[in-house]
């Protein structure tokens, strides 16, 4: 290699502005100024006006060209020497040098020489490139025109060729089968598909290759776990008691739109706003469980309002590092320092994200609907055989001639016992309904009032009533129990005791005049209250006393307020009912229905359902032949002569198969719609001015006329204005598949990110994503497909020390596998690998005490059968104590949205795969499979070994080294020095069911199956 050539692959390979330079002697903007100001001048003179210094503005010309106060301008376009900025860079004086030496930073020589160069040539600014639009580029003239394979392999070569590099030869065919293997499924080829693979001659082998590992059912389950480290996916709250959560159909969501190549532009929006789509499908609503990811905090004592407002900022956050590649977390408490973003902007866009409801959702599922279906056709039948079950009397004590003669006579006597327990009470519709602290308030067509949305840690519902009565004696308030509800309701409270509530206070006001007038209510009773949780607590005036129904949740019940006086309705019909419930966290009313009564006094609660007491309070004769059933089937399932059948019912009902359900976004109405504030500093508890929902103005505009909403703002991101999803998509897919982006800071597309190694490659990239209608697949197909993927690895002393990351593509992708597929690769070379695809996560086995330990201690059940052998994607992933299989490897925790990570060698990952758990006994079940595939030479055997960990076959030198360690690993069991009976007992193993093995032989093959699963080669994709 020519010695410039050399030098110019040096400058290349870090970045070096002064070869740029050299290259050209026009100074570039982005390429040589920003980098220099950004880094040195704009945390004091940028976009923050809050932290600005002499109110000097670098990063837009016409400030930094205009005089100052002083007369002096920063920039003095074409004249350097004029130009206070040079002056100061310049300057020896410590109080006037820029930087100030306080900031620790220095300015080169070569930086104060093109600073100077670019004022001379009139001090240019542009537009940061990532905010201008993808341009399609031409493509370049190549010399070597037979390498090219893909339109993007001339945009790398021209590179390497005005370098005086040439790529590197094509990769041998064992190593471009595990490479595109490991890259489209996350699997590791079998031997028997690398040979066929090498056998194939014909010209569109690869290309063959590749359409089968792209309709593999895999390539969801490899592209899955790439997006779910953005989506911060896990299977528990986080925080400090990190509870299980039910997400895993989210999951299944993810995996099954990359299998159906889901245009990525929908498979965003799904994902933001799928709820809103019109006639939005179940998927489409499970597929809003993306922004369910967040971490939700089931502490005692905190203010669930605060931690809502961390969850919204957390998918404002999410958002933009997963689709824009932007730093706008930065703004939620001040104007970015760097970027044109606002912290105004980060609270429009909150604003976008604030109107949604975090509800669950059932998930369609056809066996769970026939399971129901076959157990409420037997609880039918149940309930239909009670009448023929009922007592007979003995022969002559009862008159009547019907089927059962005592059940009439018993059901009438029934009737007649509990008619003077019943009111006549009428159902109160409510006029106006009101939350104080943000709960969503409904009302059914049952007259009930239905709570939703936000659960606040107390309120007060304020029910505006018009009671359709001309006297009021009493109002009943009924609890109801819901199956959407904690625990089957009538509370809200999702913690403590599930299900319940306190009501603290009941208030009745008269709306007659101004100002209201007080109702006094004279005491009250209950059908059920918990121990020292009596109703006529709720008028003692004391906020931490109340009603509660604790012990018999998932139930309806009644509390009646007698009224101290009766009031004449018809004089003034309409009322306010207040219920405040402000002692315990969340404990709330999540259904409840008002009635009014006229009777006389007393009027007390009971134990009667409300159609069941309106229609014993009706007269027998004026019962409705519906009232008259609904007794009888009351009555029946009431009997002490059926308690057992009933019992037998109830516990069927009880074993009810339930849905799945899963954690969705729903929009709240626009007459419910959350106000945004912006909040100083970012302080949940300094909310300022109004923010209105809006996107930042250094990107396109929402649509004109559209409902600013979370569909909106989906539709905003993909569209094909946006300069930056596109981009960002595709840099991290060749990240993925190169281990470095084009961009290598992924997560950064702004003004402190890195510049594109090859800025032409990345547009061609992002305008190819949309013509090809944004598919994923469109675009792996061509990537893996190019001439640049498929080239060697190997690369030169000389190379590897000029260009170590590989930024100029001189070789193909050689890299250590990520954590899930090396788990993966040890349990299919080994046999083991369970390849359902989808469901819930599962327990493989793990040291004792990580999760029992952490907070949120909670049993690890490991797990048995096949389910101890699935992918590493289903993983079961506590947030508070993470898989240690797994983050051993740098597998991310899931606290936050993860761009990208990170790349670690240590000794603790070698020890991982020698001595966990998993790692041995994938070296038992291949010792097992190569002892019984292979029965015949120790070298058959050890080649097999060799071929399942690694794909290609061995050479003899490292044949005769495996036989060799076989050899004396026996000697030494023979000799007692190991333990025979240790390296071959496998309890979480299949039993084997072939002839038995030779003890000795089993064991020596495990210590061999140990060092091949250990080797660097086995873990690498070359």
């Amino acid at each position: 290699m020519r010695r410039s050539a050399l030098l110019a692959l040096m400058f290349a390979a870090i970045g070096c502005a002064q070869a740029a330079v050299a290259a050209d002697d026009k100074i570039d903007y982005s390429r040589d100024i920003r980098p220099i100001l950004s880094r040195n001048c704009w945390l004091c003179h940028g976009p923050d006006a809050d932290t600005r210094e002499a109110e000097l503005r670098l990063d837009e010309r016409d400030a930094a060209i205009e005089p100052a106060t002083s007369g002096q301008a920063a920039i003095v376009p074409g004249r350097p020497d004029d130009s206070e900025l040079i002056r100061r860079i310049l300057s020896s004086d410590e109080g006037e040098r820029m930087p100030p030496p306080a900031t620790k930073r220095v300015l080169s020589e070569r930086e104060r020489q093109l600073l100077r160069d670019w004022i001379a040539q009139g001090a240019e600014y542009a537009p940061h490139w990532a905010f201008l639009p993808p341009a399609r580029p031409e493509l370049p003239a190549v010399a070597h025109q037979a390498w090219p394979r893909e339109e993007l392999d001339r945009l790398v070569l021209a590179r390497l060729e005005g370098q005086g590099l040439e790529p590197a030869p094509e990769a041998a065919r064992e190593t471009l089968i595990r490479r595109v293997s490991f890259d489209l499924t996350g699997l590791p080829p079998t031997p028997e598909e690398v040979d066929a693979f090498v056998a194939d001659t014909a010209p569109d082998a690869y290309e063959r290759l590749v359409e089968r590992l792209l309709a593999s059912p895999h390539y969801g389950e490899r592209w899955a776990r790439w997006w779910l480290d953005l989506a911060r996916y896990a299977d528990t709250n986080g925080y400090e008691k990190d509870r299980p959560r039910t997400i895993w159909p989210y999951r299944d969501w993810v995996i099954a739109a990359f299998n159906r190549d889901l245009p990525f532009n929908q498979f965003a929006i799904e994902q933001i706003a799928g709820d809103l789509l019109p006639q939005a499908t179940a998927d489409q609503v499970i597929a809003t469980g993306f922004h369910r990811n967040t971490m939700i905090n089931e502490e005692g004592g905190i203010d669930v309002a605060e931690f809502r407002f961390k969850a919204v900022v957390d998918r404002v956050q999410t958002t933009s590092a997963a689709l824009l590649g932007l730093t706008l977390q930065c703004t939620q408490c001040h104007n970015h320092k760097y970027d044109p973003f606002t912290q105004r902007e980060f609270y429009g866009l909150f604003a976008l994200l604030n109107n949604a409801d975090e509800v669950d959702f059932d998930v369609p599922d056809a066996r769970i609907e026939q399971e129901r279906s076959v157990a409420l056709a037997r609880i039918a039948d149940y309930e239909a055989r009670r009448e023929a079950l009922f007592p007979r009397a003995a022969k002559g004590t009862v008159g009547g001639s019907g089927p059962n003669a005592y059940l009439d006579e018993r059901f009438a006597r029934w009737q007649v016992e509990q008619a003077p327990r019943a009111g006549h009470w009428v159902a109160v519709r409510p006029v106006a309904l009101r939350s104080r602290n943000g709960a969503t308030l409904d009302l059914l067509d049952d007259d009930s009032i239905w709570v939703h949305g936000d659960c606040p840690n107390y309120d007060t519902y304020e029910l505006e009533l018009e009671v359709p009565l001309d006297r009021l004696t009493a109002l009943r308030v009924e609890a109801l129990s819901d199956p959407r509800l904690p625990g089957g309701g009538p509370g809200r409270a999702p913690l403590f005791s599930v299900g319940d509530f306190l009501l603290s206070e009941v208030q009745l006001d008269e709306l007659a005049g101004e100002p209201a007038t007080a109702v006094r209510l004279a005491g009250a009773t209950h059908d059920f209250a918990a121990e020292k949780r009596a109703a006529d607590l709720c008028l003692d005036g004391q906020l931490d006393t109340g009603w509660s129904i604790a012990g018999q949740t998932g139930e309806g019940h009644r509390a009646v307020f007698p009224l101290a006086a009766p009031l004449d309705a018809a004089r003034s019909r309409r009322l306010r009912l207040t219920l405040v419930q402000q002692y315990i966290h969340q404990m709330t009313l999540g259904r409840l229905r008002i009635w009014a009564t006229s009777d006389a006094m007393p009027v007390a609660a009971n134990e009667l359902p409300a159609e069941i007491e309106t229609a014993l309070a009706a007269p027998a004769e004026g019962r409705t032949a519906q009232q008259q059933a609904a007794l009888r089937e009351y009555f029946l399932a009431t009997a002490p002569e059926l308690a057992e059948h009933n019992r037998q019912i109830a516990e069927l009902k009880r074993k009810l198969p339930s849905p799945v359900q899963t954690m969705v976004m729903q929009e709240r109405a626009p007459q419910a719609r959350r106000i945004t504030h912006r909040h100083h500093r970012g302080e949940y508890l300094d909310p300022r001015e109004v923010v209105e929902p809006g996107v930042p103005a250094a990107l396109h505009p929402l649509p004109a006329g559209v409902e600013p909403n979370r569909l909106a703002l989906a539709r905003w991101l993909v569209d094909e204005r946006n300069p930056l999803v596109a981009r960002v998509t595709m840099n991290r897919v060749w990240a993925a598949l190169f281990g470095r982006g084009i961009v290598s800071t992924i997560e950064d597309f702004g003004a402190m990110g890195e510049r594109p190694s090859h800025p032409e490659l990345l547009d061609w990239l992002a305008t190819e994503f949309m013509r090809r209608g944004w598919s994923l697949k469109a675009m792996h197909r061509a990537i893996v497909g190019s001439a640049v993927y498929r080239q060697s690895s190997q690369v030169s002393p000389a190379l590897l020390r000029l260009d170590p990351q590989n930024v100029l593509l001189a070789r193909g992708p050689r890299l250590r596998l990520e954590a899930e597929m090396i788990r993966d690769a040890a349990l299919t070379t080994a046999g083991l690998l369970d390849q359902r695809i989808g469901g819930p996560s599962v327990f493989p086995p793990q040291p004792a005490g990580i999760s029992e330990l952490s907070y949120g201690a909670t049993e690890w059940p490991t797990s048995q059968g096949a389910d101890r052998f699935r992918r590493g994607l289903y993983t079961y992933l506590k947030r508070t104590s993470p898989y240690p299989g797994l983050t051993v490897f740098d597998a991310p925790t899931a606290d936050v949205t993860c761009p990208r990570r990170t790349r670690t060698n240590t000794p603790l990952q070698a020890l991982n795969l020698l001595n966990d758990q998993v790692s041995f006994e994938a070296a038992q079940a291949l010792a097992r499979r190569v002892v019984t595939e292979r029965a015949d030479t120790p070298g058959e055997r050890a080649e097999r070994a060799f071929r399942l960990c690694l794909g290609r076959r061995p050479a003899a030198d490292e044949l005769d080294r495996l036989a060799a360690f076989y050899d004396a690993q026996l000697a030494r069991l023979k000799a007692g020095e190991l333990d025979a009976e240790l390296l071959t007992r496998a309890p979480g193993l299949p039993e084997l069911t072939d002839a038995p093995l030779d003890r000795l032989e089993l064991a020596a093959w495990t210590t061999v199956a140990r060092v091949l699963l250990n080797l660097d080669e086995t873990i690498t994709k070359e």
